[in-house]
This record gives C-alpha cells, structure tokens and sequence, in this order.
C-alpha cells in the first residue's frame, strides 16, 4: 500500500468515513453470464447460416437477387448486434461484477475478458465459424468463473 494509500485512509478514519461497497452504478445485485452466453451463440449460429446461405445465379430474376441481399444484411447485422451485446455484457461482469475480493483465485481473469472482447469485435468484423466458436468458449470460461466466484461468496 502506497503512502498516499495510507494517509487517505488514516485521514477517512479520523474523519469517521466508511469504505462503500457497491458492484455497479445501481447497485442491484443482479449479474449473469447467461445473456453473453446466448448473444455469442447468436453469433455463431449466425456465422453458419451466412456460409449456408445458397447465392442466386447472376442470371437469377431481380426478385430473388433482392431476397437473397435483404436475408444477407439482415443476417449480418444481427450477427454484429449480437456480438456488441456480448461484448457489453463481458464488460459489465469485468468491469462491475469481478472486484479484488472476488477476483483473487482466477490469475488469468483480465487476459481472459480482454481476448474474450476482441473475440467480439473480430466476429463482428468476419464471418468466420472457428472464431464464433472460440467465442462461444470464451465465454462459457467466463460463466465458469462468475460460477466459481459466485460458489465463493456462499461459502
């Protein structure tokens, strides 16, 4: 500890100030990992159905030209919501839920968010299976952890 560290707490004690401990901006209490967990196989299933999706034939009539380029953009830009919802939501468990007290026994928790939100800005950039795969592993990592830590506290 910091000698700043010290006399700011000496000063808080001597001035009757008590540490507050809240894990959000509104503390409510409520953290999961479920909602990263659908967003990232959202991506995925999104990843298979573009390399799926049959290309009409140039000489294909106009109609089904449009059909296929709506289902196309349609398909990529829920891919791409789904990848930024899942990105919010690791950050908000980094950022909010893990704290020194919970974060102790997992050495390698920040390596593991930070690859884990590249992970998600590359699936938004790509349609790249492999990659929505890893996300997908990412993730259920981090819900491993959040169920570790979470075990933790009722112990």
């Amino acid at each position: 500890m910091s000698l700043t560290q010290q006399l700011t707490r000496l000063f808080d004690r001597w001035l009757g100030i008590e540490p507050v401990f809240a894990h959000c901006d509104v503390p409510c209490g409520i953290y999961t990992p479920e909602t990263a967990s659908l967003a990232a196989r959202t991506v995925h299933t999104m990843n298979k159905k573009l390399t799926e999706l049959p290309v009409p034939a140039a000489t294909a009539p106009a109609r089904d030209q449009l059909e296929y380029r709506n289902t196309l953009v349609r398909m990529v830009q829920t891919k791409e919501q789904h990848a930024q919802v899942c990105k919010q939501e690791l950050l908000i468990l980094w950022s909010d839920y893990f704290k020194p007290e919970n974060a102790g026994p997992f050495s390698d928790l920040h390596n593991t968010f930070w690859k884990a939100a590249k992970l998600c800005s590359y699936n938004k950039q790509h349609v790249d299976g492999a990659k929505s795969q890893e996300l997908i592993d990412a993730v259920a990592k981090i819900a491993e952890m959040f169920q570790q830590a979470e075990a933790a506290k009722k112990t």
